[in-house]
């Protein structure tokens, strides 16, 4: 079919479909699918179903595989630590892989002074951690925290307090965690006071400052602020270039902790170690999981060193900091460093964002295509603004049949996030198969 796609049955082929039904009748299904994709293999940026069928990855397993799938040194180094230890708990005791990491993370975080770190298994753990951490700092003077509206920050109880992405996460799940306020998110294409940037002079920071510092809670009671540099599950929204220095610059003046959630733009995907650097701002906290240990369960956060004292006790993970997945960890920070990967994820995405404008010019129903490096966000409208769901979550299915996996953010956005070790040709294919789909889609 391509260079790299190869459809021989139409999916989901007659194995897949042995496979979903099974699925269906076992699994607690509290989670949603875009298309019936049953995954066999996956090498590189190439995913292979159970019925042979080989599609490009768009979508990295959701942010996970930065370097690819089953990159060679990830196996080897995985493969030579489960020989020798798979688990002996650093909640009670020491192993060497937990400093090692803990080491080369502080040289690549964007943040100033002495760090510590705290590992555990997932994104939302990672959260709830960084709740405990900001909450402990203060010693309970201050209960309150700052959220964004459409953020995701994962489904936990105390991490779903700060999620705001979609109300299906939220219901039926009250009371959550009190003390948690949220303020509307810098999204200039679909701007809640109908502003248009620059004009607006950042008035969503004014807003804090006015509305709700001035009206409602003293800043001196908020402990943090959790924010995404660039809103993952909420549609891959890139903030204004100085609206994040000015979030820094209201926080410092009130003692908040910034807690920088890269759960999902981290770890090389905007061609940075981390999207707040674009930015140019130092975090006080930085929560980091999915590419991480290359598909191995593993988050970690990186704090101040100072901020990084909860007393012992007060909190751990019996999983957390696994030596296996600390082994897969270094080297994957290895493999970006070595094989050129965060300039090839600037390079590459410059290239897949100019490709979709490209698109942008000829389809009306694309309404903004954005992002950094290789986290891109196309947005599929009706009319000029107005969010397109149900045509979005077709294009993603007509995709799917041709070869290409990609899936939604916000209401209808679709969103490009490929391994970083994509190259231009295999975005050339993704990119034409898309635009059939485009066009399938809109018939």
């Amino acid at each position: 079919m391509g260079k790299y796609v190869n459809i021989i049955v139409e999916p989901p082929g007659p194995r897949a479909k042995e496979i979903i039904d099974a699925d269906k009748q076992l699994l607690m299904q509290s989670f949603s699918r875009y298309y019936p994709l049953v995954v066999k293999r996956a090498r590189g940026f190439i995913v292979e179903d159970v019925d042979g069928n080989k599609y490009l990855d768009f979508n990295s397993g959701i942010a996970v595989m930065n370097v690819g799938h089953c990159h060679p040194r990830i196996i080897k180094a995985i493969s030579h630590k489960i020989n020798e230890l798979l688990h002996y708990s650093i909640t009670d005791f020491i192993y060497e892989e937990p400093s090692l990491l803990a080491k080369k993370l502080s040289e690549i975080i964007p943040i100033e002074g002495g760090k510590k770190v705290f590992y555990g298994n997932s994104g939302a753990e990672a959260v709830e951690g960084g709740i405990k951490i900001a909450r402990g700092f203060f010693k309970g003077c201050r209960g309150y925290l700052l959220a964004f509206t459409g953020s995701f920050h994962g489904r936990t109880l105390g991490a779903l307090s700060l999620t705001s992405s979609k109300p299906v996460q939220r219901r039926y799940f009250s009371p959550l965690l009190p003390g948690v306020i949220h303020v509307p998110y810098p999204y200039c294409f679909r701007c809640p006071w109908r502003q248009e940037y620059p004009h607006c002079d950042y008035w969503c920071v004014d807003f804090i400052k006015e509305w709700i510092f001035d009206k409602y809670v003293s800043p001196e009671e908020v402990a943090a602020i959790f924010f995404e540099p660039i809103a993952g599950e909420g549609g891959y929204i890139v903030p204004p270039k100085d609206y994040w220095p000015r979030i820094e610059r209201l926080a410092r003046e009130h003692g908040i902790l910034l807690v920088d959630d890269e759960i999902q733009a981290g770890m090389g995907r905007t061609g940075r170690w981390f999207a707040i650097e674009h930015w140019g701002v130092k975090p006080d906290i930085v929560l980091i999981a999915k590419a991480l240990a290359s598909g191995l369960p593993l988050s970690a956060i990186v704090g101040r060193e100072e901020i990084m004292r909860l007393p012992p006790g007060s909190h751990a993970s019996t999983f957390g900091g696994n030596p296996v997945s600390c082994s897969a960890a270094l080297e994957t920070i290895k493999i970006i460093e070595e094989e050129g990967l965060l300039g090839n994820a600037e390079r590459v995405g410059s290239y897949l964002l100019k490709r979709l404008n490209e698109l942008k010019e000829k389809y009306d129903v694309i309404g903004d295509v954005r992002g950094m490096g290789l986290m891109i966000g196309v947005e599929i409208v009706k009319g000029r603004k107005e969010p397109n769901r149900e045509l979005a979550l077709k294009i993603l299915r007509e995709a799917f049949k041709r070869g290409i996996l990609i899936i939604s953010a916000g209401l209808s956005v679709i969103r490009f996030a490929p391994p970083l070790t994509i190259t231009k040709d295999a975005v050339d294919e993704g990119v034409e198969l898309f635009e059939e789909a485009l066009k399938a889609s809109t018939r």
